[in-house]
């Protein structure tokens, strides 16, 4: 590809097999640090609309996208809102969900507990932050997030500990939450992540409104595709994954729901999609250890008209933010 990337896109390579050939205007709604658009426009995609909501991306996109001329086009925005961004249907969108690889390994960012830095976890580098969260939000509300977005088992103790600790000092960097969090936890075994993964990957979550922007781009990417276009969405973790497939049986005509639930009148499908996701193979997994827990799942758009996405059937993880 033309230039150098700063980290490896995960799955490309099947994602590109699965959607070829590849060819038209493509959406890259997290555009991050452009491995997915420029291996598109590589591809033979005509064109290709890079969204994201981090303005770091764009100056660290500097220096090699002028070389892709008209063909590349930068916006910055949320791609919950990807449609917005286009004046007529496209080819293909794809979605790498999650946070991206350069900004967790900025520790001015504070995303990661890796290296200390401010606890900010804000992906457009606006609004409230990880700091104004972990401070502010009563221990029951910290509990269900930590819990919900995070499956914490333990997360009212985490949440308790939290309150305790910011009523002495406010937490305001990453090692001081990451310890708040270890604290809580048997140490850690070898081969074992870091006992602050699932509280951070919570908080960040939040912090953003993933799930949210998750669900708004999908109903967003049903109503820009053309007949034909393709939708990929790459997940890390299991949450973002169930509801990305759940987002797909919905548009094939399997509600996902429970037997016992009313049944719902027939509609044309809207998409037709593969039922098994793909992960990574062992040559993947040697070169980028990322791309672990990675699951890619695809869907080929129909001509039905398109729905809005059934959100009491996605199986959202559900947080009330009723106050302090």
């Amino acid at each position: 590809m033309t230039g150098a990337a700063p980290h490896i896109p995960v799955l490309l390579e099947p994602l590109l097999a699965a959607v070829a050939p590849v060819q038209g205007v493509w959406i890259d709604g997290t555009f991050g640090a452009g491995g997915y658009a420029r291996g598109l426009l590589e591809a033979g995609a005509d064109r290709v609309i890079g969204i994201d909501r981090d303005p770091d991306v764009f100056d660290m996109a500097a220096a090699w996208a002028g070389s892709y001329g008209a063909r590349l086009t930068l916006v910055e925005g949320t791609f919950g809102a990807l449609d917005s961004h286009v004046d007529a249907p496209v080819d293909g969108v794809v979605l790498d969900l999650g946070v991206s690889s350069m900004q967790l390994d900025r520790p001015e960012r504070g995303f990661s507990f890796a290296s200390d830095g401010p606890l900010d976890m804000r992906m457009s580098q606006s609004g409230e932050s990880a700091a104004d969260l972990v401070n502010g939000a009563g221990e029951a509300l910290l509990a269900d997030i930590l819990f919900h977005y995070g499956e914490e088992r333990a997360a009212r103790r985490i949440a308790r500990a939290i309150v305790k600790a910011r009523s002495a000092a406010p937490i305001v960097t990453t090692a001081q939450l990451a310890a708040v969090v270890e604290s809580c936890l048997p140490p850690r075994k070898p081969g074992q992540s870091h006992p602050a993964t699932r509280s951070f990957q919570a908080i960040r979550i939040a912090v953003n409104d993933e799930f949210e922007e998750l669900v708004s781009a999908l109903g967003a990417a049903e109503r820009v595709l053309k007949p034909g276009g393709w939708l990929a969405v790459v997940s890390f973790h299991s949450l973002e994954d169930r509801v990305v497939k759940r987002f797909f049986q919905q548009g094939v005509g399997q509600s996902g729901a429970n037997r016992y639930a009313p049944e719902r009148p027939e509609e044309s499908a809207r998409w037709e999609a593969r039922n098994k996701g793909v992960t990574a193979d062992r040559d993947e997994l040697a070169r980028n250890p990322r791309a672990r827990s990675a699951t890619l799942r695809t869907g080929r758009r129909t001509a039905a008209p398109a729905r809005a996405p059934d959100r009491a059937a996605l199986a959202l993880p559900k947080i009330v933010r009723d106050g302090v």
